[in-house]
């Protein structure tokens, strides 16, 4: 399966050991944030392009943690050199 190049870009984020948390109020999402491993904000995630990534089943979260990667995931991403 392909995906797009924003897509790509989040994944390798995440592979990485970065997060995506969102931030609610009444169950409704407000704000989407998504962070590379050493705290930087990453602008280029919306809320369309994160629920075409979790219908892909490529994020997921586990117990109210930040979403992360999973392994279907991993398997969508390319490898590239900064990605090992």
């Amino acid at each position: 399966m392909d995906i797009s190049r924003a897509e790509q870009r989040i994944l390798h984020l995440l592979a990485q050991g970065g997060r995506i948390e969102l931030i609610r109020e009444q169950k409704k999402l407000v704000e989407l944030h998504c962070y590379s491993r050493d705290g930087w904000r990453y602008p280029g995630l919306d809320e369309q392009l994160f629920r075409k990534l979790k219908k892909k089943r490529a994020i997921a979260s586990k117990g109210g943690q930040p979403y992360r990667i999973t392994r279907r995931g991993l398997e969508l991403v390319r490898s590239e050199l900064d990605n090992r």
